[in-house]
């Protein structure tokens, strides 16, 4: 991207803004955003670490009014195995993170400000435009995805607001860089997270842009405040796949919850991290395994599909049934009837019906 569309994107998101809620002050002339855990305290003609809140003239300014990525995906693309499998969701992302991961799959968007090489042009849209997409196209959820959404959460809970008027879920995909402020204001119109716990070591998190404490935090709050939560970990070769570490993320979702399902995907070469091999499919399988060892009741191993024997599937946890029979995203066959288990009736955890509008 050279300077003149450098320009044009700045004065474009500069436009695109509202006054932002998730703020105190935090004197000094300096504004506390508290969207995501860095909480930064942001001076006049200051922007936070996510380049896309900002203090203009002693109040702080949020994105709004535009997507960079506007898509039908199937849920289980995002993933979220326990909310109506099968189903699609209307994604929206907008511009921005805050986080600079090396690996990062959704770089275009996520990375426009820190990266010359990103280029995602946004586009006008208002929350009416993406929901009534969402209903004209058979959407059943609509996520706010492909960059970081804490960032943007005056954003998503406008469009959240008009989609809970048409009986739609809503969901979050999101590093997990949380504030008990933000989840306080989300829970209203949220009903589903998906965190991304990348490792299970502080110093390789910093190295990410956050900060490990954060992210366990937030996993912990969002079980105590009834979101639905699903966990990914996407194993890196050389940076998280030593079983020990992968025992530890296993041993603390234990700790919250056996019932929240654990994703370990597959990396694959990208963005800056291009020399780093595939992760083997023995090494997936193995993450797999440490889940349920250490007692998780759903462990799913993802990005291989057809090549993760038992790991796309899901089995009842009391009598071992098989409930939803998948293939990458595709859903061969369930057996489930409004989360129970036809063989002995268990309750499976989850969203398994629509809320009523």
């Amino acid at each position: 991207m050279d300077s003149s569309k450098q320009i044009t994107l700045a004065e474009f998101l500069s436009q695109h803004t509202h006054q932002a809620e998730l703020v105190r002050d935090a004197g000094h002339d300096r504004l506390e955003c508290y969207a995501c855990g860095h909480r930064c305290k942001i001076g006049k003609g200051k922007e936070g670490i996510c380049h896309v809140r900002f203090n203009r003239d002693g109040k702080l300014h949020a994105p709004w009014g535009y997507v960079a990525g506007l898509h039908l995906d199937p849920i289980e693309k995002k993933p979220f195995f326990h909310a109506m499998p099968g189903s699609f969701a209307m994604s929206f992302g907008m511009l921005g993170c805050d986080f600079h991961c090396s690996y990062c799959q959704n770089w275009l968007s996520s990375q426009v400000l820190r990266d010359p090489d990103a280029v995602s042009l946004p586009e006008f849209v208002t929350p009416e435009d993406i929901v009534m997409l969402a209903h004209k196209r058979g959407a059943k959820i609509i996520t706010s995805t492909y960059n970081e959404p804490l960032i943007t959460s005056e954003w998503a809970v406008e469009v959240f607001k008009i989609a809970k008027r048409y009986g739609l879920l809503t969901s979050y995909v999101s590093n997990g860089n949380g504030t008990p402020e933000v989840l306080e204001y989300l829970r209203p119109w949220l009903d589903m997270f998906k965190v991304d716990l990348k490792c299970y070591n502080d110093r390789n998190y910093r190295k990410l842009g956050g900060v490990l404490k954060n992210v366990l935090d937030t996993i912990r709050a969002l079980f105590e405040k009834k979101f639905w939560v699903e966990v990914v970990t996407l194993v890196v070769p050389g940076f998280n796949d030593s079983e020990g570490e992968l025992k530890e993320i296993a041993d603390f979702l234990v700790s919250v919850s056996r019932d929240i399902p654990w994703h370990v995907t597959a990396f694959h070469s990208d963005y800056k991290m291009a020399e780093v091999r595939n992760t083997p499919q023995q090494k997936l399988l193995r993450a797999a395994e440490i889940g349920l060892e250490a007692g998780l009741h759903f462990v799913y191993a993802g990005n291989l599909p057809g090549n993760v024997r038992r790991y796309e599937n899901t089995y009842c946890p009391a009598c071992g049934d098989l409930l939803v029979e998948r293939q990458g995203y595709k859903i061969i066959g369930s057996m489930l009837q409004e989360g129970i288990c036809p063989k002995c009736s268990a309750q499976i955890p989850g969203i398994w019906k629509l809320p009523k509008s």
